[in-house]
């Protein structure tokens, strides 16, 4: 039995429309084989999963009874008739979990935002990193423990009865007397490598990044009911729901909240007020510095309009080598009257540290023994003086011996 019959046999099989279809025929990087093992075991003790392998198997016969429709960051793009399909199981009240990564359709090379922004929603081409860290080190796991936008999802996370009432999220008002402004505390969660959101009306953004994951207050997770009961839900990241950080922090109960609310049936909605005024920010687009400052632009300070012919502007004669200056030259000599000669070799001369010694005055002979007089040695330099007494012991010694002699 091939995979699509065995597909047709248990969608006709299932009546009951607890059967969650993970799609794999999308080149996905998350499936139940890879990456959402831990998913698909929570998600068995109340649905029932099956996989949507083959691109054969994408008709609405094969998506009809299935709960929801679960697209792990798709990396292959969607044909028309596909959409077609899609759209139509949506308008049949059918439900689609859309999980994107960061980078968005730029880095997956996928379409999927065709299909979201018609329901009022897009996936940005960017990441959400964290400023400051605290249990995770790495910027793009980022812990948002501010980021829940509707106090009825931070009541249901809690246990609390509050969010189970029957309104609709498309064409409600605000309840009255609900002013007070929602914190977004309830749950901490992990949001590992992944992007934020454009989130327009009728969509409803119910997670945002806070304060302290940048970009600041903006959605990564939004919602979309229709009149028929069809519901789309999108989610910036697909890494929040995988193997690693299922068990982190709160992720696991924002998963369990989100299939909950996807089943068809559900009473889970959200507090108009929060959905129609919610806590985010709008994007503001900062400049790429690094761009901006190798890229060549003139100056911004007035000046003259700019000629035709801008080689005109060119001054050649500031930096230029050649012999105009020799003329110039040539004529010092007459001026200084100085003799036309080839330059000759001067011989140094270098100084000595110390002048010659020379005596300041000649010894006077006595008899046969020559003596100096003592006077002669008040006019000596002392640096003579070791000089002369070496000289005297000499001449003493020489005369002693001549005399023994």
């Amino acid at each position: 039995m091939s995979n699509r019959e065995a597909l047709t046999d248990r969608t006709n099989a299932s009546s009951d429309n607890s059967r969650i279809l993970f799609s794999s025929c999308k080149g996905e990087t998350h499936t139940v084989r890879a990456g959402f093992k831990q998913l698909s075991r929570r998600l068995r003790t109340l649905y029932r999963t099956d996989t949507l392998e083959s691109k054969d198997d994408f008709t609405l016969k094969s998506l009809s009874n299935a709960a929801a429709v679960v697209f792990g960051n798709p990396q292959q793009k969607f044909t028309a008739a596909e959409f077609e399909t899609l759209k139509q199981y949506v308008g049949d009240g059918g439900s689609i979990l859309v999980l994107s990564s960061e980078g968005g359709e730029a880095r997956s090379n996928s379409n999927i935002n065709y299909l979201i922004e018609e329901f009022g929603i897009n996936v940005n081409s960017d990441s959400v990193i964290r400023l400051s860290h605290d249990k995770y080190l790495h910027p793009k796991e980022a812990l948002i423990v501010d980021g829940i936008l509707n106090r009825d999802i931070a009541f249901s996370l809690k246990g609390n009865a509050r969010a189970e009432h029957n309104t609709r999220l498309s064409g409600s008002k605000p309840r009255p007397g609900v002013k007070e402004q929602f914190d977004g505390r309830g749950a901490a969660f992990v949001y590992a490598r992944g992007a934020t959101l454009t989130v327009q009306k009728p969509s409803v953004p119910f997670l945002a990044t806070g304060q302290v994951a940048y970009p600041m207050h903006r959605p990564i997770g939004a919602l979309w009911q229709g009149q028929a009961g069809g519901k789309l839900a999108v989610m910036g990241s697909v890494a929040m729901f995988d193997d690693k950080w299922l068990d982190s922090e709160d992720n696991s109960k924002i998963m369990d909240w989100l299939f909950r609310w996807l089943k068809q049936g559900s009473q889970m909605q959200l507090d108009l007020h929060d959905a129609n005024e919610p806590n985010v920010l709008e994007p503001q687009h900062l400049p790429d510095t690094e761009v901006l400052a190798e890229a060549f632009r003139g100056c911004l300070q007035e000046g003259d309009p700019m000629p035709e012919d801008w080689r005109t502007l060119v001054d050649a004669d500031l930096f230029s080598i050649n012999n105009n200056m020799v003329p110039e030259a040539m004529a010092l000599y007459d001026k200084l009257e100085v003799k036309k000669h080839a330059l000759t070799l001067i011989h140094p001369q270098f100084e000595a540290p110390l002048p010659p010694c020379s005596l300041l005055c000649s010894p006077q002979p006595s008899g046969n023994r020559p003596l100096l007089p003592w006077s002669c040695l008040t006019l000596m330099n002392a640096s003579l003086l070791t000089m002369y007494a070496a000289w005297t012991v000499a001449v003493l010694l020489a005369a002693h011996a001549w005399s023994l002699g």
